[in-house]
């Protein structure tokens, strides 16, 4: 039976709670971020500002690597995934609220709105002032960058992000819609999406890290790791398979979406597993690699956060969570079979994944004055709330089970 889901008052009424909980959250991290700490010169509410953008970042990436994952199952022409589609495809759809967010976060950076890109300040780049005197504001290592860091390139690169990720996002979603509707010809559509899926994959897989170095990364201007784009990417792909899993079982639990198999479950358990130890390795190689060639302008990045801001408790605890819960609770077979396992795993992982990128974005951002207070637990709610309600949305817009779909059948009798 090809389902519709139904978006309930009881769930759009959490959502506005949370999307409450956030607005109150906005409101009292401004009003109570306004004191400039003495040794932090251009502070400019960069408690809350570093806020909206760990979490405009945080659920946007969700987004993108869905539509990353999405590419990758018709590029693939994976079969097992089908009975699913509609839930990936409806995570996707938070992509474009998610890259206007980063936007105007980055152009409210342009404006001097905020402070959280030190490199976005033209005084850094110039020797010498107008009247020829010393600038006191240069910093020639940001200098050094400046083929690369500088606003009209920076621009072009964002923009191109912004309209090739969404516009493939939106092809895809409007391609398999119009497969539902066109039985005739839709073999034909399925194969439009794959060859588009190969040209996505081919974009993302350079941009993905470029993006990450933009946006993320040089708000530890000074800083530089060739591996920082992998890290940043495994990431959102294991917080885009964790949301991707957790929304199949919720549904299912709500007597929606009886075609999707045990063994699809198991498969999603499967990916949750191997994309954490993807990213643990990635995090151990990099603090590693850095730790151990000691090299002045690598090590500031660890050293910052473990030693001179304090943040040891967050790094640490975020790394074995995200690397010993799945690799304890998630080993065997029916665990990865087992909903409420992997619900409580994947709601860990979830947390403490966004608690990673808050390790990212903090410390260059409000050094040792940091916090995990209401501003920061309403700002995630808050977001959260936005997220499941255009997401759940999007969810009740189409039916739940594709129509047409040439791997379907195999999907619905999926055995592993």
């Amino acid at each position: 039976m090809n389902q519709t889901f139904t978006f309930t008052d009881k769930a759009k009424r959490l959502c506005y709670i949370l999307m409450g909980i956030g607005i109150i959250g906005l409101i009292w991290g401004f009003a109570s971020d306004g004191k400039v700490p003495d040794d932090m010169a251009g502070y400019n509410h960069n408690r809350f500002w570093a806020n909206m953008l760990l979490n405009s970042f945080f659920f946007m990436g969700i987004s993108l690597a869905g539509t990353f994952f999405l590419a990758l199952q018709y590029a693939a022409e994976a079969g097992w995934s089908t009975t699913i589609k509609r839930v990936i495809e409806a995570v996707t759809t938070f992509l474009p609220i998610g890259l206007g967010l980063m936007l105007l976060m980055l152009l409210l950076g342009v404006f001097k709105v905020h402070n959280l890109y030190e490199w976005m300040n033209g005084s850094v780049y110039s020797k010498v002032l107008a009247d020829g005197s010393h600038n006191p504001a240069f910093d020639e290592k940001i200098a050094h960058k400046q083929g690369y860091l500088n606003l009209p390139f920076f621009f072009v690169r964002t923009i191109a992000y912004v309209l090739v990720w969404g516009g493939f996002q939106r092809l895809f979603r409007k391609r398999s819609l119009e497969a539902d509707m066109n039985g005739d010809n839709n073999h034909i559509i399925h194969f439009k999406n794959v060859k588009s899926a190969a040209i996505f994959l081919v974009f993302y897989g350079f941009t993905s890290s470029t993006m990450s170095w933009d946006w993320i990364m040089s708000i530890d201007v000074h800083w530089a790791s060739t591996m920082f784009g992998w890290y940043t990417f495994a990431g959102t792909w294991i917080s885009s398979i964790i949301t991707i899993t957790l929304l199949t079982i919720w549904l299912k639990s709500k007597g929606y979406l009886q075609e999707v198999q045990e063994s699809t479950i198991h498969d999603m358990g499967k990916w949750m597993f191997a994309v954490s130890f993807l990213w643990s390795y990635l995090y151990f190689m990099q603090f590693m690699l850095i730790w151990y060639t000691n090299m002045p302008e690598e090590v500031s990045y660890f050293y910052d956060r473990i030693h001179q801001f304090d943040y040891r408790w967050t790094v640490w605890l975020t790394f074995f969570v995200n690397f010993t819960f799945p690799m304890v609770m998630l080993m065997s077979r029916d665990a990865k079979r087992n909903a409420g396992f992997l619900l409580f795993v994947g709601s860990c992982i979830f947390i403490f994944h966004w608690m990673d990128v808050y390790n990212m974005v903090m410390p260059a951002s409000v050094h040792q004055y940091k916090g995990l207070g209401f501003t920061e637990l309403g700002m995630f709610l808050g977001f959260l709330g936005l997220f499941l309600f255009i997401v759940l949305s999007n969810l009740a817009k189409a039916p739940l089970m594709v129509k047409n779909h040439p791997y379907l059948d195999e999907s619905k009798h999926l055995h592993t």
